[in-house]
């Protein structure tokens, strides 16, 4: 098991604390088999198997990013984001739910600003 923590940057504590997301409730956990992410009150998981590609991204826009969990109005995408400098966006073969509490959105790809987005992508795209 991997544990990704999220690299905070100190623009984006306050709005991020605003919606229960803190070091302590904000993680990527990676293990044999499955992707697990939690952002505060959000949280997300799929089968490794159902990872298609992912890359590198930012930078972010602050009024885009900070804060909660975001739903991108373009591709139905999810960001977890807490610092506007870097991170991973993870495409999906099947989307998965995240935003909403009933699941009626489901998200094509998830982007997280972790500290270490390269080994995360490593880890994700284990044979």
């Amino acid at each position: 098991m991997h544990r990704f923590d999220f690299a905070f940057d100190a623009a984006y504590r306050l709005p991020a604390l605003l919606f229960g997301v803190t070091p302590a409730t904000a993680g990527v956990v990676v293990d044999d088999d499955e992707l697990r992410i939690r952002f505060g009150p959000w949280f997300v998981r799929t089968p490794l198997d159902n990872i298609k590609a992912g890359g590198g991204r930012g930078p972010y826009g602050y009024v885009k990013t900070a804060g909660p969990a975001r739903l991108s109005l373009a591709d139905r995408g999810i960001t977890f984001a807490t610092n506007g400098d870097r991170g991973l966006c993870i495409d999906l073969h099947e989307p998965i739910a995240g935003i909403d509490p009933v699941g009626a959105i489901r998200h094509p790809n998830i982007t997280v600003t972790v500290a270490d987005p390269a080994g995360l992508a490593v880890e994700v795209h284990r044979p």
